[in-house]
């Protein structure tokens, strides 16, 4: 598949980017094709980043969409919220949900994409008869809660299992990997079967973002099945 592939994606994380020169950092990945935003709030997971008013200002100035991540307790109460300030992807996780499939359909209603995630040691058996409920699955490859760890490889059968349960019924749904995303990992996700790819200091840790994106295109294409 060619380098410019349009159902490959990569989402570089702002959890790696300079916060104080967060408008600068935004106009640096212009080449990609979300921003990834994770929103923690120190309960589901043990850190704190941002919430609503930080998350419009990004949308107000990032060159590209968003792809909020919501690792949070009671998303059903708060993910609307994100959705409606224009975040083009609302992604939460199903272990803090109480009703994953309604919260999606309302996520969807306001106009956002609806994502679900789940974290390494959950299941995904269980979704495969919701493919059609959600626009995309985040597959954690490292715990959730902090950048810059490494890359969990024993996540690749779920998401591989995944993949396949979605190419036998059809379905759209993008699948996403988060987690020690780099030039070698990223291969192994891509073989697995994802299609959307974060990574954090793999791209803002570069001199060069925009090659930094465009090497972790390259290499995801060229191990897609």
């Amino acid at each position: 598949m060619p380098a410019d592939d349009p159902d490959l994606r990569i989402n570089p994380s702002i959890l790696a980017a300079d916060f104080v020169n967060m408008q600068a950092e935004l106009a640096r990945i212009a080449s990609a094709d979300f921003v990834h935003v994770d929103v923690m709030d120190n309960h589901f997971v043990p850190n704190l980043t941002f919430g609503p008013q930080m998350v419009e200002r990004i949308q107000a100035t990032s060159p590209v969409p968003l792809d909020v991540h919501l690792m949070i307790t009671d998303p059903d109460r708060w993910a609307p919220a994100y959705a409606e300030l224009g975040a083009a992807s609302v992604t939460f996780h199903l272990e803090a949900a109480t009703e994953p499939v309604a919260l999606a359909r309302r996520l969807r209603a306001v106009g956002s994409r609806a994502g679900v995630a789940v974290k390494p040691a959950t299941p995904v058996d269980g979704l495969f008869d919701l493919l059609d409920d959600f626009d995309q699955i985040l597959v954690m490859t490292v715990e959730p809660g902090f950048g810059g760890q490494s890359f969990m490889p024993e996540t690749m059968p779920k998401l591989r299992r995944l993949a396949d349960e979605a190419r036998r019924r059809g379905s759209a749904v993008w699948l996403q990997v988060d987690g020690g995303i780099a030039p070698g990992t990223i291969e192994q996700a891509a073989e697995a079967g994802a299609d959307t790819f974060v990574a954090g200091s793999a791209v803002f840790g570069a001199g060069d973002p925009d090659a930094a994106i465009a090497a972790l295109r390259h290499a995801a294409a060229a191990h897609r099945h």
